[in-house]
C-alpha cells in the first residue's frame, strides 16, 4: 500500500465513532421505515387513480380530435354552401337589376335606378360568369345583363350629371341635394363632389358681392363704416363657415368621413378670391397704400439728418389701425375653425396611417400658402410699421405737449405716454397674431426705454437750481407767468417744479410699468387663446423687456436724485452740521446743565433739517421723498464723522453727543417709512466710543460678539475717537488690544 492511501484509510476511532453515530440513529430510522410502510397501500390505491384518470385523458383527447375535424369539415361545408347561396342572390339580384333599372329610368326614379347600379356594381363580375357557367352551362343572359347595367350606369350618371346642372341653374337646393347624394352610388364620388363644392362655392361669389357692393354704398356717417370692410370680410369668413356647417353631415353620410377636405379646399379657394377683392377694396378706400408709403418716406427721410416731409397725424390712424386688427383676428379665427372642423372629420373617417399624415400635410399647405394668409400677412406687416408710427409720434405729441398743473406731482406726459403704450399693446393683442403683440410690446420697451427716458433724463441734466425758494410760491409764481404770458425756460421757479416733475414722472413710470407688465401677463393669455408652451415662453421674454425699462427709469430716479444732492442738500446740510465745531464739548457741570436744557446744535440742526424736507415733501411722490430722506441721511452722518474727528471732548462732552445723535436718528426715523438706522451704525458706535468712563471699558464692547453690535469702526479708526478724549491718556489707548 502506498503512503497516499494509508493517508486516506480512516482510522479505528474514526470506524467506531461512526458506527456509533448510526446506532444512535436507529429509533429514527426505524420510525421513518414503518411510516413508510403505513403509506404503501395508499400509494397503491394513487398508482391505480393516476392510471385511470390517464387513460380518460387520452380518450377525451382522442374524442375532441375527432369532434374539432368533423367541425372543421362542417365550417367548410358552411362557408362553401354560404358563397353558394351568395352566388345564386347575386344572379337573382342581377336579374332583378337588369329589369329594374329600365323600369327605374323609364319612371324617372333615379335613386331607385342608382339602388340598382349600386348593387350591381358591388357584384363580383368575374365571379358571376363563372357561376352562371358552372350553374346552366350558358353564360349568355349574364353577359346581357351586364351589359345592360353597363349601359343604364353610363346613362343615369349622364342624366344625374345634368339634372345636377339644371337643378344649380334654376337654383333649386333640394333638386341639388337630391342628384348630389346619387353620384357615390353611381361610384362617381369626386365628380359629385366637386360638382356640389363649385355649386356651394357660386353661391358664396354671390353672397360676397352683394356684401361688398353694400360696403362701398355704406354711408361715412354709418356708425360701422370705420369697419365695414372688416364686417364684409367677417361676413365672408361666417359664410364659409355656414356652409360647412350645414352641409358637412351631407357629404359625411354619402361620401364618407375624411371627404370634407375636398369641398373645404374648393371653398377656400373661392375665399382667396373673394377676400382678394375685398382687402384690394379696403386698401384703395383706406388709401392704405399711399399711408404707408408716407410713413415709410418720413421714417426714411428722419433717418437721413434731411427735412423730412410732412408728417401724418397719428390720430388720423386710430381707425385704421383698428380695422386692420378686427381683420386679421378674423381671418385668424377663421382658419382655427377650418382647421379644426378637418381634423375631426379626418380623425373620424381615416385611420392613422401614412394617409392621413399625407391629409394633414395637405391640410397645413392649403391654408398657409392660401391667398387669404399671404394677405394677411402683408396687412399684419402694414399694422405694425403704422401701429410702430402711431406709438412714437403719439408719445413725442404728449411730450410735446406736456403740462405742469398747479398741486399736481407730476406732468401730463407720464399718463399720456403710458395711456398710449397700454392702447397700442391692448391693440395688437385683438390681432390674435401672437408676433404682432410681441413686435409692438418690443416697440413700446424700445421706445420707453430710449426715447422717453432720454426726455426724462435731459430735463434732469439740467439740474436743480440752488437757493432758497418755497415751492408753494413758486407754483404760484409760475401759474402767473403762465397767465400772462411771459413764461421762460430759464426762470428758477419753473426749472426747480419741472425738476422735481421729472423726477416724479420717473418714479410714477416705474410703477406704471410694473403695473402693465403685471396687466399683460393676465390679459394676453386670455386674448391669445390655446397658447402653446413656446409660445406662452416667447410672450414672457417679449415682457421681460418691461422690466428692463423699469430698471432704466429707477437709473433715471437715481441719476435726478444724485442731482438734488448735489445741488440742493449738500450745499445747506454741510454748513449745518459744521456748526458742530463751534460747540465746545468740554463742559463742565454747569455747561452739562445748561446744554442739556437748550441742546443749541442739534436743536438748530433738526429744525433746519425738518425746514428743507418741509419744501420737499408735498412736491415728491412718497417714494422719491423716502429716497431723498435716505440720501439727506446719508450726507448728515458723512459729514458729521469728519466734524467730530475735528473737535475733542471730556466724559459730559461724550454724553452730550450721545443724545445728539439719539435726537437726530429719532427725528429722521420719523420723516419716513424706510429703515435708516443702519446708516447711523457708525456715528452711533462713535457715540458709544465717546462715552466711555475708562479707556478699557472698550473691551466689554468690543469683545462681545454675542450681542446684537456689529462695529463698523475699524480697531484704528476706535483708537482714534478715543483720542478726541482729552481726559484719556493717550498711552493707555496704545495699550488697548482689539
Amino acid at each position: 500500500m502506498t503512503q497516499h492511501q494509508r493517508r486516506n484509510v480512516p482510522s479505528k476511532d474514526e470506524i467506531n465513532n461512526g458506527l456509533e453515530t448510526l446506532l444512535s440513529r436507529q429509533c429514527h430510522l426505524e420510525a421513518k421505515l414503518r411510516g413508510i410502510t403505513k403509506v404503501l397501500p395508499n400509494l397503491q390505491i394513487v398508482h391505480s387513480d393516476a392510471q385511470k384518470l390517464a387513460e380518460m385523458i387520452t380518450f377525451t383527447s382522442t374524442l375532441a380530435e375527432n369532434v374539432s375535424a368533423k367541425v372543421r369539415q362542417l365550417d367548410i361545408a358552411r362557408s362553401r354552401v354560404s358563397e353558394c347561396q351568395q352566388r345564386v342572390h347575386d344572379l337573382l339580384d342581377l336579374q332583378l337589376c337588369s329589369d329594374g333599372v329600365q323600369t327605374a329610368l323609364r319612371n324617372e326614379d333615379y335613386e331607385k335606378a342608382a339602388a340598382h347600379v349600386h348593387r350591381f356594381l358591388s357584384m363580383d363580375q368575374h365571379l358571376l360568369k363563372q357561376t352562371a357557367d358552372d350553374v346552366a352551362e350558358d353564360c349568355t343572359s349574364v353577359t346581357n345583363s351586364f351589359s345592360l347595367l353597363h349601359e343604364a350606369a353610363t346613362q343615369l350618371g349622364a342624366v344625374v350629371t345634368q339634372k345636377f346642372d339644371e337643378a344649380v341653374r334654376a337654383e333649386d337646393l333640394a333638386s341639388v341635394e337630391r342628384f348630389f347624394k346619387i353620384f357615390p352610388l353611381l361610384g362617381m364620388q369626386d365628380e359629385g363632389l366637386i360638382k356640389f363644392s363649385l355649386y356651394l362655392c357660386s353661391k358664396l361669389q354671390e353672397t360676397a358681392h352683394k356684401n361688398l357692393l353694400v360696403a362701398l354704398e355704406t354711408n361715412p356717417s354709418n356708425k360701422r363704416a370705420s369697419v365695414i370692410y372688416a364686417d364684409t370680410l367677417t361676413l365672408l369668413f361666417e359664410g364659409i363657415a355656414r356652409i360647412i356647417e350645414i352641409h358637412q353631415p351631407l357629404v359625411e353620410t354619402y361620401y364618407g368621413p375624411g371627404r370634407l377636405l375636398t369641398v373645404a379646399t374648393y371653398l377656400q379657394r373661392e375665399c382667396d378670391r373673394q377676400s382678394k377683392r375685398i382687402v384690394s377694396e379696403f386698401s384703395k378706400h383706406r388709401r392704405l397704400e399711399k399711408i404707408v408709403q408716407q410713413v415709410n418716406e418720413y421714417i426714411r427721410s428722419s433717418n437721413m439728418y434731411g427735412k423730412p416731409p410732412d408728417k401724418l397725424d397719428p390720430k388720423e390712424l386710430d381707425l385704421l389701425l383698428g380695422e386692420l386688427t378686427i381683420m386679421h383676428s378674423r381671418a385668424e379665427l377663421y382658419v382655427r375653425f377650418i382647421r379644426r372642423r378637418i381634423m375631426n372629420d379626418l380623425e373620424i373617417g381615416v385611420p392613422v396611417t401614412a394617409n392621413r399624415s399625407a391629409l394633414v400635410s395637405e391640410l397645413e399647405a392649403m391654408l398657409q400658402g392660401s391667398e387669404l394668409c399671404h394677405r394677411m400677412q402683408e396687412l399684419l406687416g402694414n399694422y405694425l410699421l403704422l401701429e410702430r408710427y402711431f406709438m412714437e409720434e403719439s408719445v413725442k405729441k404728449a411730450v410735446a405737449m406736456d403740462a405742469l398743473e398747479e398741486g399736481s406731482q407730476t406732468s401730463s406726459m407720464v399718463d399720456d405716454v403710458y395711456f398710449i403704450v397700454r392702447k397700442c399693446i391692448r391693440r395688437a393683442s385683438t390681432s390674435s397674431s401672437l408676433d404682432g403683440v410681441c413686435a409692438v410690446i418690443n416697440n413700446a420697451c424700445a421706445l420707453l426705454e430710449t426715447d422717453f427716458c432720454e426726455v426724462l433724463r435731459q430735463q434732469l441734466r439740467q439740474g436743480y437750481p440752488s437757493g432758497y425758494l418755497d415751492l408753494t410760491q413758486a407754483y404760484n409764481v409760475l401759474h402767473t407767468s403762465i397767465q400772462q404770458g411771459r413764461l421762460q425756460a430759464s426762470d428758477s421757479e419753473q426749472a426747480r417744479l419741472m425738476f422735481l416733475a421729472y423726477l416724479n414722472n420717473a418714479d410714477v413710470s416705474t410703477e406704471y410699468t410694473d403695473t402693465l407688465r403685471r396687466s399683460l401677463v393676465d390679459e394676453i393669455p386670455t386674448v391669445l387663446t390655446n397658447m402653446s408652451e413656446n409660445e406662452r415662453v416667447k410672450l414672457d421674454s417679449c415682457l421681460s423687456g418691461l422690466s428692463s425699462v423699469a430698471a432704466s427709469l429707477k437709473a433715471v430716479i437715481d441719476y435726478g436724485m444724485q442731482q438734488l444732492r448735489v445741488s440742493a442738500i449738500k450745499p445747506r446740510v454741510n454748513p449745518w452740521v459744521d456748526a458742530f465745531l463751534s460747540v465746545n464739548h468740554q463742559l463742565s457741570e454747569e455747561d452739562f446743565a445748561s446744554y442739556e436744557a437748550n441742546e443749541p446744535f442739534v436743536q438748530n440742526l433738526i429744525m433746519n433739517l425738518d425746514g428743507l424736507l418741509g419744501i420737499f415733501k408735498g412736491s415728491l411722490t412718497t417714494s422719491n421723498y423716502d429716497t431723498l430722506v435716505s440720501i439727506l441721511t446719508a450726507e448728515v452722518t458723512s459729514h458729521m464723522e469728519k466734524v467730530v474727528f475735528k473737535s475733542t471732548f471730556n466724559r459730559l462732552g461724550g454724553l452730550v453727543f450721545d443724545k445728539e445723535v439719539r435726537a437726530l436718528v429719532s427725528y429722521l426715523t420719523s420723516t419716513t417709512s424706510w429703515s435708516i438706522r443702519d446708516k447711523f451704525a457708525r456715528l452711533t458706535q462713535m457715540a458709544t466710543v465717546l462715552n466711555l468712563e475708562r479707556v478699557t471699558e472698550i473691551s466689554d464692547y468690543w469683545g462681545n460678539n454675542s450681542g446684537p453690535l456689529t462695529w463698523r469702526l475699524t480697531p484704528t479708526e476706535v483708537r482714534q475717537i478715543m483720542a478726541l478724549r482729552t481726559d484719556f491718556r493717550s498711552d493707555d489707548i496704545k495699550r488697548l488690544k482689539l
